[in-house]
């Protein structure tokens, strides 16, 4: 079986948004093109509705663009085993409140098993300072917490 990838809103921008010109954000958009064409074959990806209304946001020419870019993945539901994590992550944990929904991406894949959480949300999410933290309240409640990393860690031969 392969594994399951839980593709946080950040990756579906960079994958579809305009080539940008800070030259670190265009990397991250080359990377994350670049995991998409050779590599996301090798997993089974999945989106949360919290991806969806996220992705569903904004400009709508790009927000249609995101959608279109997820349209044939599974959607996972928010429940409430989520929503009670994701308050553990907010109030015992490193994620602050104004970015709980962060915790809810982290909350969703851990609840529904998924092995990994693909984000490019480096302050909250695939952060090394928070890493153990954040494993130890998911693993504290039950769960196995997914590997939370950027496509370029992902880029496995």
């Amino acid at each position: 079986m392969k594994p399951r990838v839980y593709i946080e809103t950040s990756v579906v921008s960079y994958l579809v948004g305009r080539p940008h010109r800070d030259m670190v954000i265009a990397a991250r958009q080359q990377l994350t093109h670049q995991w998409w064409d050779e590599r996301s074959a090798r997993f089974h990806l999945v989106i949360s509705e919290l991806v969806h209304e996220e992705a569903a946001q904004g400009d709508p020419g790009a927000a249609a663009a995101r959608l279109a870019a997820t349209e044939s993945l599974p959607i996972l539901k928010v429940n409430q085993d989520a929503v009670a994590l994701a308050e553990q992550l907010v109030s015992q944990g490193p994620i602050p409140h104004d970015s709980a929904a962060d915790a809810l991406h982290i909350a969703i894949a851990a609840v529904n098993g998924i092995d990994y959480v693909l984000t490019w949300n480096c302050k909250h999410l695939a952060n090394a300072m928070h890493r153990s933290r954040i494993e130890e309240l998911v693993e504290d409640a039950g769960y196995t917490c997914p590997v939370i990393c950027t496509p370029e860690e992902l880029m496995e031969d």
